[in-house]
């Protein structure tokens, strides 16, 4: 059996509700829901939605790397919005970061945990040996 690996973010949700922002198990990482919390646990990108997909995505990059990953490794993602009418915009950002990639894509409606998060977003990768 593969020994786990895990990387924080340093949130106060992980603590509270006790789990990793990734862990790997071979060639595997997976992500948590990630959401645009800042540093001090502010939101950031208040109110737009690109630039929480952003943050986000930026957060996924670090943990994913830490483990030993890069981006082009992400082969699923799920997308949870507050509200659907952001789609477009998310989807937008979603495409600078993934277009080349194209890991396999949930997107949907949800109600988040948390004051002014619009996004939210998990990952999952696989580590390729090339």
């Amino acid at each position: 059996m593969s020994e786990r690996q895990y990387v924080g973010s340093g949130t106060t949700w992980e603590k509270l509700a006790g789990y990793a922002r990734a862990v790997r198990v071979g060639d595997r990482i997976l992500v948590s829901g990630t959401t645009a919390t800042g540093p001090a646990g502010e939101v950031m990108g208040v109110g737009d939605p690109a630039a929480q997909t952003h943050y986000i995505l930026d957060k996924i990059e670090t943990a994913v790397s830490q483990l030993g990953g890069t981006l082009n490794d992400i082969v699923r993602t799920r997308i949870y919005l507050s509200n659907i009418n952001d789609w477009e915009p998310v989807a937008r950002a979603h495409g600078e970061r993934f277009g080349n990639i194209l890991p396999a894509n949930t997107l949907v409606e949800a109600k988040l945990v948390g004051e002014g998060y619009l996004v939210e977003i998990e990952a999952e990768a696989v580590i390729s040996y090339q």
